[in-house]
């Protein structure tokens, strides 16, 4: 992984940034079972600020696939590693599992790049998923999937693989099908090592294809060197696939091993955005600092955060 210099924004971290603890009781009951269960969840790899906030509402995202990620994207926390570990085959039980004990009412599957694999991973979706389904049936479930992508040197004949996985997913009928840009094309280079701003683009469109009564939704992460001219491109990209839902949060260094924020965005900024999006025809849009992927993911009828 690139080392980078220990270079920080001129002020100190935002007021608006710095977020209290919250549900505690409901952070521990979590953090709990899903030790005892040798579960993973990207709320605590990713260490989000919101995870006792979601907890407590009855939703949670699980990591699939191990806590090793093919990987090296420059922004994450998750480990990384050419020689992930072997498959856990009673992953998808034991979150089902974990999703019954704690009465979580809607669930968010992600999953480490296992470019390893032959499908990439698809199977972990979709085994997690009808697990779910078989203890609790009435559970909402998202799927937050990597591109699907890795080990063809031919254009096309890569885009056929990556939509073959892709429909296996879109076949188990998530709630809603999440694919994440994470920032601006100019970016994707630094940023996401091994994914491209058009094979995501791509992957976001034949799902709309192959599922169009599923939602898809996609978020960025704003800080990292954009501008408001590029974020307002991407938006308007996203829409040119027909992206309905979207995402938009401010990203936070995790260790001086990652890229640096370039600019922390305020949170009237974000309600700016927030507003264009609407208008660009989003039909969902949460938008501000503590934001993330997966942050009130459920339904919820008014509110853009």
């Amino acid at each position: 992984m690139t080392r980078y210099s220990a270079i920080h924004p001129s002020e100190r971290l935002p007021e608006w940034l710095r977020r209290p603890v919250g549900n505690a009781s409901a952070l521990e009951n979590v953090q709990g079972l899903v030790k005892q269960q040798r579960l993973h969840t990207i709320c605590e790899e990713g260490r989000c600020p919101n995870r006792a906030e979601c907890y407590a509402a009855g939703t949670a995202t699980f990591l699939l696939g191990g806590p090793i990620c093919t990987r090296s994207c420059a922004f994450c926390q998750v480990e990384k590693g050419q020689a992930p570990q072997p498959l856990d085959a009673g992953e998808a039980e034991r979150v089902a599992e974990a999703v019954a004990a704690l009465h979580l009412s809607y669930v968010v599957l992600t999953a480490v790049a296992r470019d390893d694999l032959a499908d990439h991973g698809a199977h972990l979706f979709t085994t997690a998923m009808a697990a779910i389904r078989q203890r609790t049936p009435g559970v909402g479930i998202e799927v937050l999937t990597p591109d699907f992508w890795g080990g063809h040197r031919d254009e096309q004949e890569g885009l056929a693989a990556q939509r073959q996985r892709l429909a296996a997913v879109l076949a188990a009928q998530p709630a809603c099908f999440n694919h994440n840009l994470e920032t601006v094309e100019r970016l994707q280079g630094e940023v996401r090592r091994g994914a491209t701003y058009r094979r995501s683009l791509a992957l976001l469109a034949a799902a709309r294809e192959l599922a169009p009564a599923i939602p898809t939704k996609s978020g960025l992460m704003l800080g990292l060197g954009e501008t408001e001219a590029e974020v307002l491109q991407t938006m308007g990209d996203l829409r040119s696939v027909d992206c309905q839902r979207l995402t938009l949060g401010q990203y936070l260094r995790p260790s001086l091993a990652h890229i640096p924020v370039a600019r922390y965005w305020t949170p009237e900024e974000f309600d700016q955005l927030g507003a264009r999006a609407r208008e660009l025809g989003f039909e969902q849009v949460r938008s501000g600092p503590l934001v993330r992927s997966s942050y009130h993911a459920a339904p919820q009828p008014t509110s853009n955060r």
